[in-house]
């Protein structure tokens, strides 16, 4: 496994593109009555990856600027997005994003806040976003309930070696707390769901960051999975989206 998170999904940039779950549509309407996010709004979204987020703000009207470390990821979502003209791709990274001072209504962040140095991140993001920009952070947390999506997360428990060190579920109120530094915050959820056959499952692991690089005793057993819950030829992945808005205490 790459010790440089922002290497880390270099070998799996197709699946992530594939398999990974974009947004619901309710987070844009969430940021419009919140936020007061609109078409004319200049959106930085950091660790843009593959674009699944910022293609949302992109469908609004917005002009997004994608900032992202790893050169396969930033190919790829350049290639997604190509046909939408607001969009603009820079090398960059939480830490040092490249763009100028004072150049963004909305900081927003999919799937990747916690691989941020968040002190770091805080002080680029002040420097980044015009007077009362708002910052946004959005996961998809994977429901583990009883049956399949149990035995999934038990599964990724027993063949990755680092899943729960880079989970993003150590990322707790108490560190979104600290993060905005007192400046005001609050969250919202909204349901997601993704359905797989055989290959979309065994693409949508693949897609992980902690998926071993020797995986064939996991993809056996995930295969083991998919025969005892499926049905109908498919699975169920259940989310809650999360979201999270706030403004930086100066």
């Amino acid at each position: 496994m790459r010790s440089d998170p922002t290497e880390r999904f270099s070998s799996r940039v197709e699946d992530y593109q594939r398999y990974r779950p974009s947004y619901p549509e309710e987070v844009i309407a969430f940021l419009e009555r919140e936020c007061g996010l609109t078409a004319q709004s200049r959106v930085a979204d950091i660790g843009s990856g593959t674009g699944l987020l910022s293609e949302l703000f992109l469908r609004l009207g917005c002009e997004v600027v994608g900032v992202e470390p790893n050169a396969d990821m930033r190919a790829a979502g350049a290639r997604l997005l190509a046909g939408w003209p607001g969009f603009h791709s820079v090398a960059g990274r939480a830490e040092a994003t490249t763009l100028p001072g004072g150049s963004a209504d909305i900081v927003s962040a999919g799937q990747a806040f916690h691989w941020f140095d968040a002190c770091a991140a805080r002080s680029e993001f002040q420097r980044i976003l015009k007077p009362d920009g708002w910052v946004v952070l959005v996961w998809n947390e994977r429901l583990v309930s009883a049956g399949f999506l149990a035995d999934y997360e038990a599964l990724l428990h027993r063949y990755s070696a680092d899943y729960a060190q880079v989970d993003h579920r150590r990322v707790d109120d108490a560190a979104i707390t600290r993060f905005f530094a007192g400046g005001p915050w609050r969250a919202a959820t909204f349901p997601n769901q993704q359905h797989f056959d055989w290959q979309g499952l065994r693409g949508r692991v693949l897609s992980s960051s902690y998926a071993p690089l020797n995986c064939e005793p996991l993809l056996e057993a995930l295969a083991h999975l998919f025969e005892t819950y499926q049905q109908a030829g498919q699975v169920s992945f259940l989310y809650e989206t999360k979201l999270y808005i706030g403004q930086l205490a100066p």
